[in-house]
């Protein structure tokens, strides 16, 4: 059996020995929210996020978790989005730290078996951003038996993407797994920057003013 990069070896250490973070439904980058959209006021769904790939044997999904489009998710859909980095909070930094990176792109990867014995490598996965490859630099295993490297048909296993810097939301970028491109990206743009005018404006329409009272 080929062995795993010292990045992944690193994430599943840390996952064997450290217990999850609490989660909260706050959760937020550290230098704070100054232009984020607001928490809670977006109506997306995950797959408006997802960017799919998929070949006779598996299917891949791939969601950003980056808190720019993550907020524009429903508030249920951004909370379990939320509360799942939460829970894997102490292994990423970790792996960011042991690479060197302050601040890690994110992103949410699941493979789907299509048939029986489907193999499939996680470090395959790649993003390409203005013609430069991003392999992920770390993995955290979110489903136990991601490292399997082979799945049953409707089997599925995820885990946290790192990658060495933060994925351009706002921009545009490629996904690619061997033969496989997404592009799909840049043509969700002006979905998001709908949304974001939406949300933005709901939240200004709900929030008090200075007497207490909510405008309607």
């Amino acid at each position: 059996m080929r062995r795993l990069p010292l990045s992944v070896t690193v994430a599943l250490l840390a996952l064997a020995l450290t217990p999850p973070t609490p989660s909260s439904a706050q959760d937020g980058p550290r230098d704070g929210d100054a232009g984020l959209p607001p928490a809670g006021y977006g109506s997306l769904s995950q797959s408006d996020l997802a960017l799919r790939l998929r070949n006779d044997e598996i299917e891949i999904r791939f969601v950003p978790l980056d808190q720019r489009v993550t907020r524009l998710l429903a508030r249920d859909a951004y909370e379990s989005l939320n509360s799942l980095v939460l829970s894997r909070r102490r292994q990423i930094d970790s792996v960011a730290s042991t690479a060197g990176i302050s601040r890690p792109g994110l992103a949410l990867v699941t493979f789907f078996g299509l048939r029986e014995a489907a193999r499939y490598d996680p470090q395959t996965l790649t993003l390409v951003v203005r013609n430069r490859v991003f392999r992920p630099l770390g993995i955290v295993p979110f489903t136990p038996r991601f490292t399997s490297q082979q799945l049953e048909v409707r089997q599925q296993v995820s885990a946290v993407y790192l990658f060495e810097e933060e994925i351009p939301v706002t921009d545009g970028f490629s996904l690619a797994y061997n033969e496989l491109t997404s592009e799909d990206w840049s043509r969700r743009r002006t979905t998001l920057d709908r949304e974001r005018s939406r949300a933005a404006a709901r939240a200004r329409v709900q929030q008090p003013d200075s007497a207490g009272r909510v405008a309607r």
